[in-house]
C-alpha cells in the first residue's frame, strides 16, 4: 500500500520481506514452511492488528495431558520426556507453569488436539527463544491437506491492541463469510472468523481462524487454510478442515494459557518520554474526524455508511445517485521527519502547506476500481490526507465510473482550518 495509507507501514514491509523471502524457498515445501511458520506469531498478530484497525470501526501456549499427547516442559528436544502412559492429571488441578516448553512440545500438543490425520512440514519454536512460541504442521484427515498454525503471546489488558485483535473487521474493506466475537464465562474475548486468505478474492484460499484473549492478556491466535500452504499452494479442499467448534475446542485448551505464562517476560523497561524522546503527539479521535468531514462533504452527497479506528482514521460512504462511493481520511500530527519522502514534487502553498494530488488505480483488486487522493501537510507536520474510490468498498468492483468527489474537492476538504480543531 501506498504510504499515505493509514496502517503502519513498518508492518507492511516486514510482511512483505516474509512473503519475498518465502518464495525462494517454493523448490524445497519443508524448508519453505517452516520460514514461513517461523514469522507466524507476529506477521499474524500483525496482519490481525492490520485487517482489525483498518477495517474494524462502525460495524475491522504446565503439564497436562490432551488429547492422548503430554506437553511437557523442556528447551531440549531430545532431552528425557515422561512416558504418554502415565496416568491422566486431575482435570480440575492447575499445575505451575514450566519453565519453558520446546518446539516439539507444541508440535506434539497441537496434533493430539486434532482430530485423527495425517501430518507433514512440522515445523516450531518453544519458548526459549527471542521471538514468540508457535507451532505449524500440515494436517490432512482424510480430505485433503491443510496447513494448520498456532501463534501464542502477551497484549496488555484491555489494550487498544485486545480490541483489534478481537473485532471482526468492517465489510467495507473486508468480503469473508462469517464473523463473531463473544465473551466466554471466565472474561475471554473469542474471535472465530471465516474468510480468505486474499480480502479481494483473486484466489480461491479460505482462512478461517480463532483469536483468543484472556483477561489477563494471553493471547492465542490459530489458523487454518484450506491449502497446504498459506500462500502460493493450489486449494486442496473445499474448506479448511476444523469447523468454527473445533477452532474453538483447540484455541481455549487450558494448556496454552500455560505455555504463554512461561514465556519470558520482557527485560526491557517501558519506554518513558524524555527531553530527547517527547511523547508522540495525540492524534484525533475517529469520532470527530468522521463529523468533521461529514461537515465539510459538498452538497449533493448522502452518508449512507461510517466507520473508523479510535484515532486517526475514518470513513465515509457516500452516495450521490449515481451509486456508492468510499471516502477515506488521515488526520496525523507530527508527521514532520516523513515530509521529504512524501512530497518531494510537492506544491507549497503561501503558509507552507505541502499539498499533492493524484489519480490511480484502486489496491485491493476490485475490478475497474480507481482511487484519486489529496495528501496534504501543514508547516508543523499537521497531515491530512484523504482518497475516494469509484466503489462502496476497496475490495468491491467498481459501481461507478468515477468517485462522488474530484480532486479538486479532495484538495479543498483537506486544506479546511476546520481540522485545526482536531490538532
Amino acid at each position: 500500500m501506498p504510504e499515505h495509507q493509514h496502517h503502519d507501514p513498518f508492518e507492511d514491509r516486514l510482511s512483505a520481506a516474509l512473503r519475498d523471502t518465502g518464495d525462494g524457498f517454493a523448490a524445497d515445501p519443508a524448508a519453505g514452511a517452516a520460514l514461513a511458520a517461523g514469522g507466524a506469531a507476529r506477521g499474524r498478530r500483525a496482519r490481525l492488528r492490520r485487517r482489525a484497525a483498518v477495517l474494524g470501526g462502525a460495524a475491522a501456549v504446565a503439564l497436562a495431558g490432551v488429547g492422548g499427547a503430554l506437553l511437557v516442559p523442556g528447551g531440549d528436544s531430545s532431552g528425557p520426556r515422561r512416558s504418554s502412559t502415565a496416568a491422566a492429571p486431575d482435570a480440575s488441578a492447575s499445575p505451575a507453569p514450566a519453565a519453558s516448553y520446546s518446539g516439539d512440545d507444541l508440535i506434539r500438543t497441537l496434533k493430539g488436539l486434532l482430530p485423527g490425520g495425517e501430518f507433514s512440514q512440522e515445523a516450531a519454536r518453544g519458548t526459549d527463544g527471542r521471538l514468540p512460541p508457535y507451532a505449524h504442521v500440515v494436517y490432512d484427515d482424510g480430505d485433503g491437506a491443510a496447513a494448520v498454525e498456532i501463534g501464542l503471546g502477551r497484549v496488555e489488558p484491555g489494550s487498544r491492541e485486545v480490541r483489534e485483535l478481537t473485532r471482526c473487521p468492517d465489510r467495507v474493506f473486508a468480503e469473508y463469510d462469517d464473523c463473531t466475537t463473544s465473551r466466554l464465562p471466565d472474561g475471554s474475548l473469542l474471535m472465530l472468523y471465516r474468510g480468505y486468505e486474499y480480502p479481494d478474492r483473486r484466489e480461491d484460499t479460505k482462512w478461517w481462524s480463532a483469536q483468543l484473549v484472556t483477561a489477563g492478556g494471553q493471547h492465542v491466535s490459530l489458523s487454518e487454510w484450506n491449502a497446504a500452504a498459506q500462500k502460493g499452494a493450489p486449494v486442496t479442499r473445499g474448506e479448511p478442515p476444523l469447523s468454527t467448534d473445533e477452532l474453538k475446542r483447540v484455541v481455549t485448551a487450558d494448556v496454552w494459557r500455560r505455555v504463554v505464562d512461561a514465556i519470558p517476560e520482557d527485560e526491557k523497561p517501558p519506554a518513558t518520554a524524555t527531553a530527547d524522546a517527547p511523547p508522540p503527539p495525540p492524534r484525533a479521535s475517529g469520532e470527530s474526524i468522521g463529523e468533521t468531514l461529514t461537515a465539510l462533504l459538498p452538497d449533493g452527497l448522502t452518508v449512507v455508511g461510517r466507520g473508523g479506528q479510535e484515532t486517526g482514521y475514518a470513513y465515509l460512504v457516500v452516495d450521490d445517485g449515481e451509486g456508492r462511493s468510499l471516502v477515506q481520511i488521515n488526520v496525523q500530527p507530527g508527521m514532520s521527519d516523513v515530509a521529504g519522502q512524501l512530497y518531494g514534487d510537492a506544491e507549497t502553498l503561501p503558509d507552507g502547506t505541502l499539498v499533492t494530488t493524484e489519480q490511480g488505480p484502486g489496491e485491493k483488486g476490485g475490478e475497474g476500481v480507481v482511487m484519486w487522493t489529496a495528501d496534504t501537510m501543514r508547516p508543523d507536520g499537521f497531515r491530512v490526507v484523504i482518497s475516494a474510490f469509484n466503489t462502496g468498498g476497496q475490495h468491491q468492483d467498481a459501481t461507478r465510473d468515477a468517485p462522488a468527489l474530484t480532486t479538486r474537492q479532495l484538495r479543498e476538504i483537506a486544506l479546511s482550518p476546520e481540522w485545526e480543531r482536531l490538532r
